[in-house]
């Protein structure tokens, strides 16, 4: 038995390894697509590093791009097996998938005309939207607690990660020769002061462990600072400044922690009388479906919901949906607030509302999650004078902020929380993945510390046995 690693390996993003079982057998945890990469983003998406059509089975951890983005392509390229996935994981999933392979068409569309005037070949998107579509028969829903076989001597558990809606812990039992093998993958682990979801839940003894380790040296701020944070910049730029407030925001996740942020003020009497636009076809959708899993809701939402029935909706907030309504907001000169997808700003509106605003000293930019470094969001996190967006320079005028409360990632108080019902002694072995190499060098040694022994932080296509 051995395990390769073909995606977020000492990077935070392209989540994707596989297990080698039972004589040739593989077993697939993650598809995910790479995300601000800079040029090496579309190469590294196009080439998985193993062939799907050897694929047996697949068990997808929760709906964030990096984790299910290439699942259509591997469905197109030939994989005809199995897609295990909690209830709201295929839901959102689907929808995240089919936004993805529309931006893709659309920005192939727009670089085949500038190469046909040049005379180079055309390009050709990841996946279609119809490739999105057709995968969707693939999917199996499981729920969590269930142990559930899916192959001869191979059997899993989903336990909640509290990372987003629908997000999994993976608990994989493989049997061999009279001999029980027990892999856990985290997927991506969660917070245990989340404001919105449930705290990770435990997990059974391990022997493998795979877990990520995107925060793994550093600490996040109390959470129940968040809404005060966002009023502060609401009142600076929009209030003081009389500018325009955007934020990048996944549109999973991100978009509906910032609504029930400013829900909050607005029950508190604190939220100024501003238009607050969210700006992302997906967001809006992906909002309406937060809203069916209620039952994946921390005990203080549940409460809230008993006198406030819709917790992500308060006064002055407006969603957009047409292309022509988010162009119309370029030519507000008014304050608002603009909450827009993507949340690294690397793709999506959120783009080109950053492009057509950041020469303007007036507004601010205001960052609330992980960056990949190459990534517009990454870029901007370091304060540059200037910055290229769609091939053309801007003055970086606008004022650039930073949230680091409303990470959904753990931190490594947290990592270290999940981890604490393993006896350490018991698992022969810890692979970090999902997480830039010297934080996962920084993550190892508290590890080691921890009593963990053997703490591993594979490269990618790299395969390692599991003796």
């Amino acid at each position: 038995m051995k395990i390769a690693f073909h995606g977020a390996a000492r990077t935070v993003t392209g989540s994707k390894h596989l297990i080698h079982y039972g004589n040739g057998k593989k077993l697939l945890l993650d598809c995910g697509m790479y995300q601000g990469m800079g040029d090496q983003t579309d190469e590294l998406n196009r080439e998985f590093g193993f062939d799907p059509r050897e694929i047996d089975l697949m068990i997808l951890s929760h709906a964030h791009v990096d984790h299910c983005g290439l699942i259509p392509k591997l469905v197109k390229e030939g994989y005809k097996g199995k897609i295990f996935a909690t209830p709201a994981t295929r839901e959102l999933s689907a929808a995240l998938m089919e936004d993805s392979a529309g931006i893709q068409e659309a920005d192939v569309k727009f670089e085949n005309k500038r190469r046909g005037l040049q005379g180079l070949p055309y390009v050709y998107p990841l996946y279609t939207t119809q490739d999105a579509l057709d995968c969707l028969d693939h999917f199996v829903e499981v729920d969590y607690h269930k142990w559930t076989t899916i192959d001869d001597g191979v059997e899993f558990c989903y336990t909640d990660a509290g990372h987003i809606i629908g997000s999994a812990v993976v608990s994989i039992r493989i049997t061999e020769n009279g001999k029980t093998t027990h892999i856990t993958f985290s997927g991506d682990v969660g917070r245990y002061r989340d404001i919105i979801l449930r705290s990770p839940e435990v997990f059974d003894q391990a022997d493998f462990i795979i877990i990520e380790s995107t925060y793994g040296n550093s600490l996040h701020e109390p959470t129940n600072s968040t809404p005060e944070m966002l009023l502060k910049w609401i009142n600076h730029t929009c209030i003081e400044k009389k500018g325009k407030l955007i934020i990048p925001a996944f549109s999973v996740g991100r978009t509906q922690e910032i609504l029930f942020s400013l829900n909050q003020l607005e029950l508190e009497n604190k939220l100024p009388d501003l238009p607050f636009y969210v700006d992302s076809p997906l967001s809006v959708k992906a909002t309406g479906i937060v809203k069916h899993y209620p039952q994946y809701f921390n005990n203080r939402i549940q409460k809230i919901m008993q006198s406030d029935k819709d917790p992500f909706g308060f006064r002055g907030l407006k969603f957009i949906k047409s292309v022509d309504e988010s162009k119309m907001l370029n030519y507000v000169n008014s304050p608002i607030v603009i909450i827009s997808a993507s949340g690294m700003a690397e793709a999506g509106r959120v783009k080109h509302h950053i492009s057509n605003n950041i020469e303007n000293s007036r507004n601010s930019i205001l960052l609330t999650g992980y960056c990949e470094p190459n990534s517009l969001g990454g870029r901007l996190k370091h304060h540059p004078k200037e910055v290229r967006i769609f091939g053309q320079v801007h003055e970086v005028n606008a004022e650039i902020g930073e949230m680091r409360s409303m990470s959904a990632h753990g931190d490594y108080d947290d990592l270290c929380q999940f981890l604490s019902c393993q006896d350490p002694k018991q698992v022969k072995k810890l692979f970090l993945v999902h997480g830039e190499y010297e934080v996962q060098q920084d993550f190892r040694d508290r590890l080691l510390r921890k009593g963990f022994s053997d703490v591993e932080i594979p490269e990618r296509h790299q395969e390692i046995g599991l003796g």
